[in-house]
């Protein structure tokens, strides 16, 4: 009998243990991120944009992005008055369990001051970084590099980039 007890026992240790292990992966995992990609770049093109869909567990916030291969910034187009507009953002909301999207001609990331050329098939890394609960923390996220026709072409029309 005491040695059903104890082996009862040692299970719900274990049980405790284990839930505590992923409760604290889920509070690191904070945000989900998939399909991160980068449009590929021309030789001697300096800037190009990323793009991914960011699903936060808890309400969070996306308050800055960086990247080995130049500048990155986060930025918004919007058309204002038959003009397309691009302007960067201090920061982005990423509403409990809803999918915010990094898209073309929408929120992006944007890369400027390119070392080289983005070529298909390589992969650039981009960290994020999150505040949520009142801590910034870092994700990195390794983003495909797609050939430079991939859909929702950037562009087209006019348009004025302001900070």
């Amino acid at each position: 009998m005491q040695a059903k007890v104890r082996a009862a026992r040692a299970a719900s240790i274990v049980t405790v243990a284990l839930a505590g292990l992923l409760a604290s992966a889920h509070a690191m995992a904070q945000v989900d991120v998939s399909d991160a990609w980068v449009r590929g770049t021309v030789p001697a093109q300096t800037a190009s944009g990323a793009f991914m869909t960011l699903h936060a567990h808890d309400t969070a916030k996306l308050v800055g992005v960086s990247s080995p291969v130049g500048t990155a910034e986060l930025h918004e187009m919007k058309m204002e008055n038959n003009v397309m507009r691009m302007r960067a953002l201090p920061s982005l909301d990423l509403p409990k369990m809803q999918d915010v999207q990094l898209k073309p001609g929408g929120y992006h990331v944007m890369l400027m001051g390119l070392k080289q050329q983005l070529k298909a098939g390589d992969t650039v890394p981009i960290t994020l970084k999150i505040e949520q609960n009142g801590k910034v923390t870092e994700q990195t996220v390794q983003a495909q590099v797609r050939d430079m026709t991939a859909s929702g072409q950037m562009g087209g029309g006019h348009m004025d980039h302001k900070h």
